[in-house]
């Protein structure tokens, strides 16, 4: 990961290098190692058939879930979706807007580590 400000700059929308840095005591082979195993972890497939088989709980649980570990990674933007995804689902809103923005947040996320 080149960390100049200009590549921070255009990876703020997805994840806060410092703050991650931060998180994991300035360590960026273990941020790396973090990153790497959580962005190549199965995190939609499940959230998806939960909400298909309209399973709140578990669709609830896993969204709730994703967003803490976003968190705890600094990946601003799958974290913020994850909030408003737990959100409509909690309130037996529509999601489906949410879900498409979680796949793109991945997706980009995943170009930029």
């Amino acid at each position: 990961m080149d960390l100049t400000s200009e590549y921070k700059e255009q990876i703020k929308e997805y994840i806060d290098i410092d703050d991650a840095l931060k998180r994991v005591g300035g360590n960026m082979d273990l941020l790396k190692r973090l990153l790497k195993r959580f962005l190549e972890g199965n995190h939609i497939e499940p959230l998806e058939e939960a909400l298909e088989k309209n399973d709140k709980d578990d669709a609830s649980r896993l969204a709730h879930t994703l967003k803490g570990v976003a968190a705890n990674l600094s990946l601003i933007k799958i974290r913020d979706i994850s909030v408003d995804l737990e959100h409509h689902i909690k309130n037996d809103s529509s999601h489906s807007e949410c879900m498409d923005e979680l796949k793109k947040a991945f997706s980009s996320t995943v170009e930029y580590i």
